[in-house]
């Protein structure tokens, strides 16, 4: 998922620099826009994962977009947010404290804010190759404090609900792993996990900076429709040159779990080379949505937060 520019009705200068939101602000405006952006379009992100978790190229049912329909028709409409309250909401369990969507979209615009701050010029502008780098940073962070275990989770539950059927929801997914194998299983899948979480936010969030450079250079004004589209164009640009990580670090994530190694040799033994690329098309109309969805909220959220910031004072 991606984070955001200053917002300009926050900026402020202290000396000669511009400084971007405050901490507060990103925290609660990211939260709101990983709600919002989760909730509408986690079908795709449930196809896409089951799509990944096939076997086997010859078994139906692995065209991501008729997967959707046949669920629905099959299983009812409710099945395809299998897993999605554990993407969305935070929740506590004795071994581990996590957060869904929410709480990863605030680290993530925290963190990128943060650092997006200490790179920027005098004037607060930030070059393309510190867009990439703050990105990257913000990514790792992430994977780290909030990504990992919910994507092992939410993997899990995808990948038992097609077989076993064991797992009850998404906190008793957790605690069923964490007795069987201890609380680092949570955490299985890290590394391919946060190179994918780097990756994604280095592209996603560098292309984003440059995007939006390119549109202020045009005389054109920032607003709501300008964020949607410069935030979804970033999103396709992210599927294609970060997918073959998405892939791996599904299938490192199943029930069962696998080792990067091996998840990487499952792939091309299941599919080849262009194994890596499955799942793309149902990730695609994710992140093309979710992109135009979470740019634009923040966007707007942050605006909210700022302005009634400075009316109270």
């Amino acid at each position: 998922m991606a984070t955001q520019l200053s917002v300009q009705p926050s900026e402020s200068k202290i000396g000669q620099r511009k400084h971007i939101t405050p901490q507060w602000v990103s925290l609660v405006a990211g939260g709101v826009a990983g709600g919002v952006e989760a909730a509408v379009t986690y079908p795709f992100e449930y196809s896409k994962t089951r799509v990944q978790l096939v076997q086997h190229a010859s078994v139906a049912g692995t065209n991501p977009l008729r997967l959707i329909f046949e669920v629905a028709r099959q299983e009812g409409v409710r099945s395809l947010y299998t897993g999605c309250t554990t993407l969305i909401v935070s929740f506590t369990n004795p071994n581990f404290d996590d957060q869904g969507t929410a709480g990863k979209a605030a680290v993530r615009f925290v963190s990128y804010d943060t650092i997006r701050n200490s790179l920027s010029d005098e004037h607060g502008k930030l070059s393309a190759g510190g867009g990439i780098l703050a990105g990257m940073a913000a990514g790792t962070v992430e994977s780290v404090l909030a990504v990992t275990p919910t994507e092992r989770i939410k993997t899990a539950l995808i990948d038992d609900a097609k077989t076993n059927r064991q797992f009850k929801s998404g906190i008793h997914a957790a605690t069923v792993l964490v007795k069987r194998h201890g609380p680092s299983e949570l955490y299985r899948g890290l590394v391919s996990t946060t190179i994918k979480q780097s990756a994604t936010s280095a592209v996603r969030m560098g292309t984003y900076n440059i995007l939006k450079e390119m549109t202020k250079r045009q005389g054109v004004a920032p607003n709501m429709m300008t964020s949607f589209g410069t935030g979804a164009l970033a999103g396709i640009v992210t599927v294609y040159a970060t997918q073959p990580f998405d892939t791996i670090k599904t299938r490192a994530q199943s029930v069962q779990g696998a080792g990067i190694v091996e998840a990487f040799k499952s792939v091309k033994r299941d599919y080849g080379i262009k194994g890596f690329w499955k799942g793309s098309s149902m990730r695609l109309g994710r992140l093309f949505l979710s992109g135009g969805i979470v740019f634009s909220v923040y966007e707007q959220v942050s605006a909210l937060l700022a302005t009634a910031t400075s009316l109270n004072r």
